[in-house]
């Protein structure tokens, strides 16, 4: 009972930087036009904020959640550190996930034919103001 206090309440704070970050999605997708998607979620799964109109946001959060332990255990395994990005490329395009300061992670859909180098560059900057808003808003609401 009081861990699904807890994770409503969780929500509830992230919730709160909801506006902002769809705001970032909405940029970062004009910067790079071959986006065909974008999404803001918790480490947990849950959808913050979205952008993604030809998929299922819950699901693709859910799966970058566990996509995201694996990561984090691999990255760990080897030595190579925190977890900072994953990248998936398949037959239609890419699966980008990076890490949004401590309790976020920005999930992007592209074209085959996106510049990768770009859509490295502009998700970094991305998650790095999606991060802040993200723990802001867990500070404010833990003050």
């Amino acid at each position: 009972m009081r861990r699904a206090l807890r994770q409503r309440a969780e929500r509830r704070m992230l919730m709160a930087a909801e506006p902002e970050v769809l705001d970032e999605l909405r940029q970062l997708r004009a910067r790079v036009p071959q986006l065909t998607g974008s999404l803001a979620a918790s480490v947990d799964g849950l959808v913050l904020a979205q952008d993604t109109p030809a998929v299922e946001a819950e699901g693709v959060a859910a799966l970058t959640a566990a996509a995201l332990g694996v990561a984090v255990r691999l990255a760990d395994a080897t030595g190579q550190g925190a977890f900072r990005e994953l990248l998936v490329r398949g037959d239609d395009g890419y699966v980008a996930t990076y890490a949004a300061g401590t309790s976020a992670v920005l999930t992007l859909l592209a074209e085959p034919r996106v510049n990768v180098g770009r859509l490295h560059l502009e998700a970094r900057r991305a998650s790095v103001r999606i991060g802040a808003l993200v723990d802001g808003a867990r500070a404010r609401e833990n003050a």
